[in-house]
């Protein structure tokens, strides 16, 4: 009795003879959408329903019951099986069988076009402006900060990192997940060992092993990840205040001091954090088994495989308690991370932190007003000490859509969002990104109260646009390097910001209309002058989202209101 294939074609099942072709086996057969199952059947290749067969199975004669003659073509939807063709020299290898993922029932909707940003990894050439790079030998990190308890339990952080990782991110830097104090704040850190409990994913796994398994989902995705490090205070209902009193700095009365700060604008105006205990960081004695007490957690977080630490407040900790804790875990991990956040802090206390040996700092550029000078003064003075990493956003700020004149003119906060995110890539080596960004969340995550359920439905998604800015920043040398930076007012309220590679002839030309509201138009030949570092060096556009070209004398550059263009010189040769 000759075998039978059942088939299921459009909810209707048809039965087919088991033929006997002589070329790979396979499971799956493909009939125009289809899919037919038997361990003896063997594919020639799927058939569109597109051409004419109406999702119904076309049927093949057995080889042993052909016709004499001329050996036909067998026709797929991808190629052809040419006369005379040996088709038991078909490849073996799965992966050449053709694609299905053009196949349609009438009615379905074209099947989406995959981009250049769609797979996980980065392609190792790619069409820049006008030159084919490669990616970047040690990129500078570009830095997605997931929000823990807007992500959720461990076991749902791998779906974000599918996401974050096709924005052409390289790190996942995440908030405390230690188990919080009395208030429930992230940053008041009650024991270092113990899980936040909204982050434990409820498999009654070990933390450890929960933290290992989350980190191997990043990893395996090619995310680096960076936790936060609170060292310079600890929630007030700690158990060191008990165990270690002498730890803490003590108000008049003995009672233990909560870290405050005074408004300089109003130095009556003071603020206090009052579920927080302020470390004592005095040298002394008690000191040493304090600063003993962190490198342990802190060599204990490396060996688990987190690639680097934020540090919070980190002007407020000596440089040589840096040092001794940077030490710690890079005797685990050499290569571990250290980036200091230094925002609202005096130019003499970041100064303190310079032995230290931290990557990176965090600088000021979301404040900058695109004229005034302080920032490349803060840009230049840092850059001596480290590299530095800019933020549209971060989760102590308002969200940008929060500060925008109207923020239900999407067209507006679009543009707006567009133009912090490039602006940030082109100014500094470094980026960070907060979790909701690419959906222009309106609502500020909170450190004690924000949960999964404030994941906002937004009519926003500029993860495309997020993508093409990383992917085009990992790819561009001088843009990953912190070389000398300056600023050219040009007048008609445009400026310009040329940057230098520190020790290649690499050079970045940022272009920027002030003004957010009208156009301008900019005449190249005075920008191309000796004075300015690029004279006659070609220079190539590589604004994402624009038509590519070059600065070419002669020329004249249309800047959109608040436009931001980017043109480069790379002498790498293009393809």
């Amino acid at each position: 009795m000759t075998d039978s294939v059942t088939v299921l074609v459009r909810e209707r099942t048809v039965t087919l003879p088991d033929v006997g072709f002589r070329h790979r086996r396979a499971k799956d057969i493909p009939t125009g959408g289809a899919r037919v199952s038997s361990p003896n059947c063997r594919v020639l290749s799927p058939i569109p329903a597109s051409r004419g067969h109406g999702g119904r199975a076309k049927v093949f004669r057995p080889l042993r019951e052909r016709p004499r003659g001329p050996a036909p073509v067998f026709q797929g939807a991808d190629r052809a099986v040419p006369r005379g063709k040996d088709l038991t020299a078909m490849p073996n290898d799965p992966t050449s069988r053709p694609s299905l993922a053009h196949l349609r029932f009438p009615g379905q909707p074209p099947a989406p076009r995959r981009g250049p940003l769609d797979s996980l990894g980065p392609s190792a050439l790619r069409k820049v402006g006008v030159m084919t790079l490669p990616v970047v030998v040690d990129p500078a990190p570009r830095i997605y900060n997931l929000f823990p308890t807007l992500a959720g339990p461990l076991s749902q952080w791998p779906a974000h990192f599918d996401r974050i990782r096709r924005m052409r991110f390289n790190w996942v830097y995440v908030n405390p997940i230690h188990y919080p104090g009395f208030s429930g704040s992230l940053y008041a850190v009650k024991d270092y060992h113990a899980l936040h409990p909204l982050l434990d994913d409820g498999s009654g796994q070990p933390v450890d092993v929960q933290l290992r398994t989350m980190l191997d989902a990043a990893h395996s995705r090619g995310l680096k990840v960076m936790l936060d490090l609170v060292v310079n205070h600890t929630a007030k209902d700690s158990p060191w205040v008990e165990q270690h009193p002498d730890w803490y700095v003590r108000e008049a009365d003995g009672a233990v001091q909560s870290p405050f700060a005074i408004d300089p604008a109003d130095t009556n105006n003071k603020t206090v954090w009052g579920d927080l205990a302020e470390l004592d960081f005095s040298p002394r004695p008690a000191r040493d088994a304090m600063v003993a007490t962190y490198a342990g957690i802190v060599r204990h977080y490396a060996d688990l495989g987190f690639d680097g630490f934020r540090c919070d407040a980190a002007y407020k900790v000596p440089g040589d308690v840096w040092s001794t804790l940077i030490a710690a875990a890079r005797a685990v991990r050499p290569d571990t991370l250290f980036a200091a956040e230094t925002l609202g802090c005096r130019l003499s206390e970041i100064e303190q932190l310079r032995p230290a040996g931290f990557d990176y700092l965090f600088n000021s550029s979301k404040w900058w007003d695109f004229r005034e000078r302080w920032l490349l003064d803060q840009y230049t003075a840092f850059r001596s000490l480290a590299p530095s990493i800019a933020f549209p956003e971060s989760h102590d700020t308002p969200r940008l859509r929060a500060e925008q004149p109207n923020p239900n003119d999407l067209n507006a906060v679009e543009s707006a969002y567009r133009r912090a995110w490039l602006f940030a890539n082109v100014f500094s080596s470094g980026t960070l990104m907060p979790m909701g960004f690419e959906f222009a969340f309106a609502r500020k995550p909170d450190v004690v109260h924000t949960r999964p359920e404030d994941w906002e439905d937004t009519p926003l998604d500029l993860s495309g646009y997020i993508g093409a800015v990383n992917d085009m920043k990992q790819r561009v040398r001088v843009l990953n390097w912190e070389g000398p930076q300056e600023m050219v007012d040009l007048g008609g309220d445009v400026c310009l910001l040329v940057r230098a590679a520190e020790h290649d002839p690499d050079r970045s030309v940022v272009l920027i209309n002030r003004d957010r509201h009208q156009g301008r138009r900019v005449p190249v030949d005075p920008i191309r002058t000796p004075r300015h570092g690029i004279g006659d060096l070609p220079l190539a556009e590589m604004t994402p989202a624009r038509a590519k070209g070059s600065l070419d004398r002669g020329a004249t550059i249309a800047l959109e209101p608040g436009e931001i263009r980017l043109f480069v010189h790379d002498p790498r040769e293009p393809s």
